[in-house]
């Protein structure tokens, strides 16, 4: 059990390496090469954490740390590579990008410490850093500057704010309409990404309105049993 734990360890390292080669399509404006890889490093940080606690990686490869490698491939996939290519795609004059690319990394960096991120519900309290979502949106829809700008603003300080967001895994409450959601979302994405994010309008409308409907549903009370 040993090696089978160790080689989880080395899957979710997989991760960082895949943040490389989307940060070597960044570098280059292939968008949509971008997110095919931090599609892929999403798929793996799907698997590798059931693999984990199936193979019992902290207690039979011990010497790493699983929460620590998924913090490290978490920021390189989630937060890194994402801003810089918000900050690298003209959305915005250079003069704004890089100080919205500073406050991005900072906000999340805090975020990824704070050990209150996650509630007894597994919901994440304040916005989870998942800028990777957020520059796949801005780069899908290309708003104006001025409304690039105030989007960064909006979910940077909603780090900071007490407001449920749902893990589309680990919250079972409508787990089903929310992997459901997941599922059409991925496939939506898919497409977007094949059609070099430039798919038919209403493949943007649909991710649009499964957007809306994961900003939210946090914010739908539990039911009292």
């Amino acid at each position: 059990m040993g090696a089978l734990a160790f080689l989880v360890h080395v899957l979710t390292a997989c991760g960082a390496g895949l943040a490389l080669l989307a940060m070597d399509a960044a570098i280059r404006h292939d968008w949509a090469g971008m997110f095919l890889w931090l599609g892929l490093a999403l798929v793996v940080d799907g698997i590798d954490g059931p693999l984990a606690r199936t193979v019992r990686t902290h207690e039979n490869a011990p010497r790493w740390s699983g929460e620590v490698l998924d913090l490290v491939v978490d920021f390189a996939t989630y937060v890194f590579v994402p801003s810089y290519a918000i900050v690298a795609s003209g959305l915005m004059p250079h003069e704004w990008a890089l100080p919205a690319g500073f406050i991005i990394a900072v906000t999340a960096a805090l975020y990824f410490a704070d050990r209150n991120m996650k509630a007894d519900d597994n919901h994440f309290v304040g916005f989870p850093a998942v800028w990777n979502l957020i520059a796949f949106y801005l780069l899908l829809l290309k708003p104006g500057a001025h409304v690039t700008i105030a989007i960064i603003a909006v979910f940077a300080v909603l780090t900071f704010v007490p407001v449920k967001f749902i893990h589309p895994i680990r919250v079972r409450r409508l787990r089903t309409v929310t992997m459901g959601a997941l599922a059409v979302w991925s496939g939506l994405a898919a497409v977007a990404i094949w059609h070099g994010l430039s798919p038919p309008p209403w493949v943007a409308f649909a991710l649009c309105a499964i957007a809306v409907y994961f900003l939210l549903v946090g914010l739908v009370p539990a039911r009292r049993p």
